[in-house]
């Protein structure tokens, strides 16, 4: 087989896992191991397992960067960033189609009542995500102070800066525990700039766009909205769960509106949320809808201008990062106080999510039927196999056919 039909061939795979993959990342490594090595062999088990670590490691989408750090490996940059955009694309397109038809369904006064019953059991999955979050990454009493510490900070403290702050101060703190970590032969360590450079530089300059456009709106909300989903997607560790927090704390409860973004209500960022659960591919493509419904007084062209750049801007960053990192990974994981570090930015990352939780919940009644609904859907993720979007599903027929009285 040449190359180039080769990539091809993996190219047409890659389409395939964008519209089956469901459940997140934790789902997605096992369709790229049956399909990519079992199937396909384009590389070995070991090889790719070693590639999603790296993935956790790293900021950034975890599924996401696994698949394009295979691409990277079987063809380099160019190979890359088309596993990339054909990974991406069926998930962003839908987030973006649901936020224009529920924009379409508020400019013409249509109710949105048969998603009352998805806003608690977007809650039940946040709840189940921390659970499963802390379950598989919380085992220490030190991960235990730490995640319990992140939650309160974050319930507590309803800023956009907590989130990278809480990260840094657990990471370096379990960054201490080095010794308890063997010992490794080290590698010399080869490090290429060229990447890491330009992700600082994109950061930077989409900064001083966004600054020097601020008077044109038209110009500098999209530019702004780049802005916002990159620096997000460079900071979040542990996938969509974890990012979901600080969308919420941005585009829904942080009033000042700074940026000139039209901001979502609780109904359409949980209703949103839900959707990007039950969708195929990266749960990162939630990004679209809030981008697309950021921009709605621009009409659909500004929706979808919005969603394009909230996509690029929460999907690139991971995908430099993870080109600059693989280079020299050999030799860096190596260190003891970087693996130690790891312990207490997931730990971190499982409180942040329980915060989430209960930040989400808050604005919904306390009623019988919500509490129903948010616990009906965490015990039907952890005591069933059912798909998530069978659940969405039969959440939104119960909201067409049951009429409150």
């Amino acid at each position: 087989m040449t190359q180039p039909v080769r990539y091809i061939a993996f190219l047409k795979d890659v389409a395939l896992l964008s519209l089956t993959c469901f459940g997140g990342p934790q789902a997605h490594i096992a369709h790229f191991q049956n399909l990519l090595v079992t199937k396909r062999g384009y590389l070995h088990e070991d090889e790719l397992l070693e590639l999603n670590a790296l993935g956790q490691v790293l900021p950034g989408p975890t599924s996401t960067q696994t698949l394009t750090a295979v691409g990277y490996k079987l063809g380099g940059p160019n190979l890359a960033y088309l596993t990339l955009l054909i990974w991406m694309l069926p998930s962003v397109i839908i987030m973006t189609t649901a936020a224009v038809i529920l924009s379409n369904f508020e400019s013409k006064n249509i109710s949105l009542e048969f998603t009352r019953f998805i806003l608690p059991m977007a809650v039940g999955f946040v709840a189940f995500a921390a659970y499963s979050i802390s379950l598989k990454t919380v085992t220490t009493k030190t991960g235990v102070v730490l995640m319990i510490a992140a939650g309160l900070a974050s319930y507590f403290i309803q800023t956009p800066y907590v989130f990278p702050i809480t990260l840094l101060i657990a990471g370096a703190i379990t960054a201490f525990k080095y010794k308890a970590h063997p010992k490794e032969e080290k590698k010399k360590i080869e490090v290429s700039w060229a990447n890491f450079l330009l992700w600082g530089g994109v950061l930077i300059f989409v900064w001083l766009v966004g600054w020097a456009t601020k008077s044109i709106p038209p110009v500098t909300l999209p530019i702004r909205l780049f802005e916002n989903f990159y620096r997000n997607g460079s900071l979040v560790f542990g996938g969509g769960q974890v990012l979901t927090p600080m969308l919420y704390t941005e585009f829904v409860q942080y009033a000042p509106n700074k940026l000139g973004i039209e901001y979502l209500t609780d109904t359409e960022f949980l209703s949103g949320y839900a959707l990007a659960q039950s969708v195929p591919g990266p749960v990162f493509s939630f990004s679209a809808y809030i981008g697309a419904l950021s921009m709605r007084e621009y009409g659909i062209t500004g929706e979808i201008v919005g969603a394009i750049m909230s996509a690029a801007g929460i999907f690139l960053p991971g995908t430099f990062l993870i080109f600059f990192i693989i280079r020299m990974w050999e030799g860096l994981k190596k260190y003891r106080p970087i693996r130690a570090s790891l312990e207490g930015i997931h730990a971190a990352n499982a409180g942040l999510v329980a915060a989430a939780a209960l930040l989400l919940f808050q604005p919904l009644e306390n009623s019988v039927m919500n509490f129903s609904f948010m616990i009906g859907t965490f015990c039907l993720q952890a005591f069933t196999r059912l798909p998530t979007w069978c659940i969405i599903g039969v959440g939104l027929l119960l909201g067409f056919f049951i009429h409150p009285r």
